[in-house]
């Protein structure tokens, strides 16, 4: 199961082993192990440029989705991933470093736990998943997220080392604590890998 990480910012960069495993682990338990998925980790600045961009909102937000396929809202919505094709290039999922690190902190949860929920709901929305559809809709979002919470908690996870990852001025990172709030999301399209200009990107969604 292919997962590519990239990274364009240094806080980042202790992150790039762990997300790409707890990726993979995350793509078994949708049984799209044959699938292939691309993760790009940023700062604030290009988040904000980003989100301006594809969403026409002048801010950084956490979690981008730029799914190559569009689902169906109410046709092809799929109750688990039985919908999606088992090998396929699924998309781009875009995570903010910063923004995860302001959430974990604000909420007193692992930042690690912090980025794992926002890789899952960026995959969710990959699939075809949409909380903005419908009150219902939420519903079985945040109850397949939830879900998939359970499943990956059950998997040991290889943080980074201690002393490896940026906290910023005054702080000290440690990646077993620290968590929390959601900011935003957003749905696009793109073709090819990701280059940092998803192609047919649209519609904005947030968490």
């Amino acid at each position: 199961m292919p997962v590519t990480v990239s990274c364009r910012t240094p806080d980042g960069l202790p992150w790039r082993s762990y997300l790409r495993l707890r990726a993979r682990h995350l793509l078994s338990a949708l049984g799209l192990g044959g699938s292939e998925l691309s993760l790009l980790l940023v700062g604030d600045g290009e988040m904000r440029m980003l989100n301006r961009r594809y969403r026409g909102r002048d801010r950084a937000t956490d979690v981008l989705s730029f799914p190559l396929h569009e689902l169906v809202p109410g046709a092809s919505l799929p109750a688990d991933a039985g919908a999606v094709p088992a090998a396929r290039l699924l998309g781009d999922v875009v995570i903010s470093i910063d923004t995860a690190r302001r959430q974990a902190r604000t909420s007193r949860r692992p930042l690690a736990w912090r980025l794992e929920a926002l890789l899952i709901h960026g995959v969710l929305h990959l699939l075809g998943f949409d909380h903005e559809v419908s009150p219902v809709e939420a519903r079985r979002m945040e109850r397949k997220a939830r879900a998939l919470r359970a499943t990956l908690s059950a998997v040991p996870a290889q943080l980074p080392p201690k002393g490896t990852v940026a906290a910023g001025p005054g702080r000290s990172e440690n990646p077993s604590r620290g968590c929390g709030g959601r900011e935003g999301c957003r749905r696009g399209r793109r073709r090819g890998g990701w280059r940092g200009k998803p192609a047919g990107a649209r519609r904005g969604r947030r968490v």
